[in-house]
C-alpha cells in the first residue's frame, strides 16, 4: 500500500466513525483535524485516533491504554492484543462515555 492509499483508507474510517456518531446524536464532542480524530467526553477524558503515515498504522489512545493497528488481510488489527480497530473504538467509547455505540462496516 502506498501513502495515498493509506490516507484514503484511514480517511474512510474516520468518516465512518463520524457518521455513526452523528447518527447517534451522542452527548460528547469530536473533531478531525490534521489527520487526528479526537473524541472529548464530559469527564474530560479523550480518545485520540491518529494516523502514523511512516508506519502505515492507526494509533488509538484511550483513558485506559494505547493501541497500534496494522492492516492485515483487510482488517485493522492491534499488533499487541489482536483486537479489531472498530470493535476496540466502540468499546472504548462505551467505557468512557456510557453511550452504547457500535461502529462497524456495513456489509
Amino acid at each position: 500500500m502506498n501513502d495515498s492509499e493509506f490516507h484514503q483508507i484511514v480517511d474512510d474510517y474516520f468518516i465512518l466513525i463520524e457518521t455513526v456518531l452523528d447518527d447517534a446524536m451522542v452527548d460528547f464532542d469530536y473533531e478531525t483535524s490534521a489527520g487526528v480524530l479526537k473524541l472529548a467526553f464530559s469527564d474530560r477524558s479523550q480518545i485520540i485516533i491518529n494516523r502514523q503515515e511512516p508506519l502505515h498504522q492507526i494509533w488509538v489512545a484511550t483513558k485506559f491504554d494505547g493501541h497500534h493497528f496494522e492492516l492485515i488481510e483487510g482488517r485493522w488489527i492491534d499488533n499487541r492484543s489482536g483486537a479489531e480497530f472498530l470493535t476496540l473504538v466502540s468499546d472504548a467509547i462505551v467505557r468512557q462515555s456510557g453511550e452504547n455505540i457500535q461502529i462497524k462496516i456495513s456489509e
